[in-house]
C-alpha cells in the first residue's frame, strides 16, 4: 500500500502543469533569412539565364526551376515570420508586416515574370528582413 501511495504522489507531482516560455520553437540558430535569400538569388539567376538564352528547352527548364525556388522563398519567409518573430519584435520593428508581405508577394510575382527587377526587389526586401533578424539576435 505504501508503494501505491508513493506512486500516486509521484504522479500528482508529474501531472502539475509547469509554465515555460521560449523565444522560438527550437533553440535559436535554426532560423536564418539566408535560406530565403539563397533561393531568391536562384530565382534571379534563372531569370537572367532565361533572358539571355535562345534555347526554348533551356528556357522552359529555367522557368520550372525559378517557380520551384520562388515557392521555397515563400516557405522560408513564412517559417521565419510565423516561428521566429514574436509580438515584441513587431512592436520594435513595425515595418515587419510590410516587409514580409512585400517579399512574399514579390516571390509570387516572380513566378509570373522573368523581369529581373522583380527578383531584385524581393532580394532587397529579404535584405531588410535579414538586417532586423540579426538585430533581434543581439
Amino acid at each position: 500500500m505504501k508503494l501505491l501511495a508513493k506512486v500516486i504522489d509521484a504522479l500528482e507531482v508529474i501531472s502539475q502543469p509547469i509554465e515555460v516560455s521560449a523565444h522560438c520553437d527550437l533553440p535559436c540558430g535554426v532560423y536564418d533569412p539566408a535560406q530565403a535569400r539563397i533561393e531568391a538569388e536562384s530565382v534571379k539567376a534563372c531569370m537572367e539565364k532565361f533572358n539571355s538564352s535562345d534555347d526554348d528547352v533551356f528556357k522552359t527548364r529555367t522557368v520550372t526551376i525559378k517557380e520551384e525556388r520562388a515557392d521555397l522563398v515563400k516557405h522560408h519567409l513564412w517559417v521565419l515570420w510565423t516561428d521566429y518573430f514574436k509580438p515584441a519584435h513587431l512592436e520594435k520593428y513595425p515595418q515587419l508586416h510590410t516587409l514580409f508581405w512585400n517579399a512574399t508577394k514579390a516571390a509570387g510575382e516572380s513566378k509570373k515574370t522573368n523581369d529581373v527587377t522583380v527578383a531584385q526587389d524581393m532580394l532587397n526586401q529579404i535584405a531588410e528582413i535579414d538586417k532586423i533578424f540579426w538585430e533581434t539576435k543581439k
